[in-house]
């Protein structure tokens, strides 16, 4: 019996020893020595206090900013998660429809781009479509008091393009043009 106990407690060791200390150190290294922002979860500060990540989305309410994809979860990042609601539940339509409505209502626009309707598979997505946030420049320059071209130039700025060129959809950070708005074009008084 001591000659299969001896090596299954050596695998073992060696496995725990490999798996739970080895690799993941390893991996933590090698992010923080080539990714050492996004391995330090992407924070943004503003005056030296974190207001936020560049990878998690959360409310923006006020017309004067670019506001967020709907969550399901509130932006709480706790919860993260979609709503399971299905493509023919009439919850989720309704839901749709009512924020199509708000949207081109706020925005003066007759359609809403699909991500201003529709939640992200984690409720937390920091991003927009490029549409979304063009749609969105008339209601910010008028709230701020100044030219759509402006608030426009902001957005293209923080474009990010396809990762390599072919992988994902174009985007538009929420944080980061909201940061640029305010150092860029303050709000009018």
């Amino acid at each position: 019996m001591n000659e299969h106990i001896r090596p299954a407690l050596v695998t073992l060791g060696l496995m725990v020893a490999l798996t739970g200390l080895a690799y993941p150190l390893a991996m933590t290294g090698l992010g923080q020595a080539l990714m050492p922002d996004m391995a330090n979860a992407s924070l943004v500060y503003r005056d030296g206090q974190i207001i936020g990540s560049a990878l998690v989305g959360q409310t923006f309410d006020s017309p004067e900013y670019l506001h967020p994809r709907p969550s399901a979860v509130g932006y709480d990042a706790a919860a993260a998660g979609a709503s399971n609601l299905g493509p023919t539940s009439a919850v989720m339509l309704a839901d749709q429809t009512a924020r199509a409505t708000a949207y081109a209502a706020e925005n003066r626009t007759d359609r809403a781009p699909v991500d201003a309707v529709t939640t992200s598979a984690s409720g937390l997505d920091p991003h927009v479509s490029p549409e979304n946030a063009a749609a969105q420049a008339g209601r910010i320059a008028q709230a701020r008091g100044v030219p759509v071209a402006d608030v426009r130039a902001i957005i293209d700025a923080h474009l990010e393009p396809r990762w390599l060129g072919l992988f994902g959809e174009p985007r538009v950070n929420v944080l980061l043009v909201n940061l640029a708005l305010d150092a860029t074009l303050p709000q009018a008084v």
